[in-house]
């Protein structure tokens, strides 16, 4: 486990968000939904976004079953970001509330929730209108 006093912030990364292009902001996306499917996230969706928000480019929502799980996913996110595009989110929230961990690189917000807070939520719903990416590997 970790908090957000151990965690490495983008303070100190070597890709600032504001010179991200649209491949580099995919391929988050695609990483992190990829990571948090190796630690069995559930019903994971790629949301791009560019096109009816400009909070993003892209979201990613994610389901984990305990407050571990959902730190796992987090943790197993920031790693694989980082190890393939030397990347750091710029804020991570709720991991220690255990219900709904926010992931913020700028340009792609991770959101992974508890079944009840995804229920609650309904962020696809809010953002259904939004292209569905395949991140799945073919």
């Amino acid at each position: 486990m970790f908090d957000n006093a151990q965690t490495k912030y983008a303070s100190d990364q070597m890709v600032i968000s504001a010179n991200v292009d649209e491949y580099t902001s995919r391929e988050t996306a695609l990483i992190a939904a990829r990571a948090a499917d190796d630690r069995k996230a559930d019903n994971v969706l790629v949301l791009c976004v560019s096109e009816v928000s400009y909070l993003a480019d892209y979201f990613v929502i994610v389901t984990g079953f305990s407050q571990v799980q959902l730190r796992a996913i987090s943790q197993a996110i920031s790693d694989q970001v980082e190890i393939e595009l030397e990347r750091l989110p710029l804020r991570v929230e709720g991991q220690r509330e255990g219900n709904w961990v926010l992931m913020d690189y700028g340009d792609v917000i991770i959101h992974i929730l508890s079944p009840e807070g995804r229920d609650f939520y309904k962020l696809e719903s809010f953002w259904g209108h939004a292209e569905r990416v395949n991140w799945q590997l073919d």
